[in-house]
């Protein structure tokens, strides 16, 4: 099984080559925990970690 990738730059999971919302390149497999966010706008934890859009995210990347 794969380690998914990060981007470094706003802790989105993704596939492909680059990050579906930033476009950065900047990659890592080495992660620490993962929110899944439904509603950005109402979310506290979104709100606390500058969540803007829906997905699933890293809380530590290395």
């Amino acid at each position: 099984m794969s380690k998914k990738k990060v981007c470094k730059s706003c802790k989105h999971f993704y596939e492909g080559s680059e990050c579906t919302l930033c476009k950065s390149k900047d990659v890592s497999t080495s992660w620490q925990g993962r929110i899944a966010v439904i509603n950005p706008e109402k979310s506290e934890i979104g709100k606390k970690i500058e969540i803007k859009e829906k997905g699933e995210y890293a809380l530590k990347v290395r």
